[in-house]
């Protein structure tokens, strides 16, 4: 055998097995979120996504988290998604509008009835629908919609509130979201955009008296120590999505979507659990220390149901009515529905 002919042969055998290595190595993806261990997010990524594509892939697709903001914030880390920076990324379905209207409709006042509703619609049907919406217009295909915190509940420092005429008047803190603005304004609150590292202080001066935010964020900010009053309104749902961008998503092959997904199914199954819990502990520690923890009749909650109306309205054209009013619907929300349509919402 020539020196040539030995050479193409150690060639030709290097190359196949660079190929088996190549087909055998572990594919990567990155993924971008401001949660954190210790919280449902992080712990659902980390007991339950984690493994679940490990032992689906063999170990040939792999996560690599990167936790509490530590690469980027949650608009900011769809952008790095398309920019193929990170392959995952999760945020307030809120956040998401900035690349498209398609979760707008989770963020409906009152588009769920309860928790168990909102988790059992979302999976059984409207995450599914809205995240194939989601893949075809925004640059992303979202994975799976859940709860980070359950319902926003209302909470001030000044007096009991039962029902809207109760805030009349009162200054209350609220984001930049314009149907949160619209819901404290028509409720009869002065709405006054605040800085959320500094609304305890903001609370304890008397620069605002009044919050809307979900339970688990409001005892870790302990504000309950200078917010005494809580009403269990509910209303807006704290949902969140998890997304991969199309490109990269596309680049995947059958198998590692398959497997992606069932990671994201048990990631969803786990994070659902630690997210009722995590409200529930909240809630324990808040109404061990507060003077009042209020939860409206039926009769109280249509008024704050009727003064949510406005914000409804104004997000025409980002929501299918035929879609809400089945979700409504199914919970058996008629009522809410004839309201609704009586004011040109639905």
């Amino acid at each position: 055998m020539t020196k040539m002919s030995l050479l193409r042969m150690i060639t030709a055998a290097a190359a196949v097995m660079f190929a088996a290595e190549s087909a055998n190595a572990e594919k990567v993806l990155k993924l971008g979120t401001v949660g954190r261990l210790g919280m449902p997010i992080g712990d659902a990524i980390d007991q339950a996504m984690i493994p679940a594509l490990k032992k689906a892939s063999g170990g040939k697709l792999k996560i690599e988290p990167h936790y509490q903001g530590s690469l980027c914030g949650e608009q900011k880390c769809g952008e790095q998604a398309n920019q193929g920076l990170v392959s995952l990324w999760t945020s307030s379905t809120a956040n998401f509008g900035s690349f498209g209207t398609e979760l707008a409709i989770f963020d409906l006042p009152y588009i769920f009835k309860s928790v168990e509703d909102a988790d059992r619609i979302s999976k059984e049907w409207l995450s599914d629908r809205q995240c194939k919406l989601a893949a075809k217009n925004t640059g992303h295909i979202c994975l799976i919609v859940y709860s980070s915190g359950g319902f926003r509940q209302m909470a001030n420092a000044k007096r009991s509130v039962h029902v809207p005429n109760d805030i009349k008047g009162i200054k209350w803190r609220v984001t930049k979201s314009p149907i949160e603005y619209t819901l404290i304004k028509n409720w009869g609150a002065v709405p006054v955009p605040y800085d959320w590292t500094q609304l305890y202080q903001g609370l304890q001066t008397g620069v605002v008296s009044g919050q809307y935010v979900a339970v688990p964020w409001q005892n870790i900010a302990k504000l309950h120590e200078v917010a005494k009053y809580f009403t269990e309104i509910g209303g807006s749902w704290s949902g969140n999505q998890l997304s991969m961008d199309i490109k990269q998503y596309n680049a995947l092959s059958a198998d590692e979507k398959k497997w992606l997904h069932t990671a994201a199914k048990a990631f969803g199954s786990k994070v659902s659990e630690l997210d009722r819990k995590w409200v529930a502990d909240g809630e324990k520690i808040i109404k061990a220390s507060i003077k009042e923890w209020y939860k409206p009749t039926e009769a109280e909650l249509a008024l704050w149901r009727k003064g949510a109306i406005a914000a409804w309205i104004d997000a025409k054209g980002k929501f299918e009515p035929a879609v809400a009013e089945r979700i409504l619907k199914e919970q058996g929300m008629d009522s809410f529905i004839a309201q609704l349509k009586a004011a040109g919402a639905l």
